[in-house]
């Protein structure tokens, strides 16, 4: 091998471990968050936080969201070696409840970690647990009370609930449950020889600003075809 060949692959070796050293490196402290927002919350906000531990600058290229339910926002558009930062996820909670999965998919020039998926999971609790949400007569049959439970959900203060029939053919009255946060909704058509439909709103007395509404169905079916 003569001197010159050995000077290049010399060279080689040695930009090679340059580049191993003199590079971008993005960490992330986290790269899941596991959020419980409160009953009465709008939205659940993760703050996912990195450092450049890197001997170069890193861009943000794009970062985009799993679903139109989510934003995602970032501090700057590139960090510094040895800078720290985060990416603000906030997810519009609306009327969702249970358990909610997000990602924010986070690109970058880092050529190690080119791509990031973040996750956001929320775990939303009921304010109220209705059963049924649908109580029927048939047609002729005798017009007797049917009962719909509500249940109020778990740390959730509810002591009263106000329901309103949008038809006055039915009559819908609240008494207390079997157990704490427990309720018992009487409704009774006044009549069942013809169909009726109605729809119940439920409304209770938490959270009080803004008050959310539950809704639950009525109808008396159409009479059987005589022969």
């Amino acid at each position: 091998m003569n001197l010159k060949t050995t000077r290049l692959i010399l060279a080689l070796i040695l930009s090679i471990f340059l580049a191993a050293v003199v590079r971008a490196d993005l960490k992330w402290e986290q790269t899941t968050l596991d959020l419980h927002p409160a009953i009465s919350d709008k939205q659940a906000i993760g703050h996912f936080k990195y450092e450049n531990v890197g001997k170069t600058p890193v861009r943000f290229k794009s970062v985009h969201t799993s679903c139109g339910c989510t934003v995602a926002q970032t501090q700057k558009d590139q960090v510094g070696p040895g800078e720290k930062g985060e990416i603000t996820a906030t997810f519009n909670i609306g009327g969702r409840t249970g358990v909610q999965v997000k990602n924010v998919t986070v690109e970058t020039d880092d050529p190690a970690h080119a791509v990031t998926v973040l996750t956001l999971k929320a775990t939303i609790g009921q304010v109220l647990e209705i059963q049924p949400t649908f109580v029927y007569w048939q047609g002729g049959e005798e017009p007797k009370a049917k009962t719909i439970i509500v249940r109020s959900g778990k740390d959730v203060p509810i002591k009263k609930l106000d329901v309103t029939s949008s038809s006055p053919d039915f009559a819908a009255k609240v008494e207390p449950g079997s157990a704490p946060g427990e309720f018992n909704i009487k409704v009774q058509p006044h009549e069942t020889n013809r169909a009726i439909v109605a729809t119940l709103t439920i409304k209770p007395d938490y959270p009080a600003n803004p008050p959310q509404l539950f809704y639950a169905n009525a109808r008396v079916m159409p009479a059987p075809a005589t022969q």
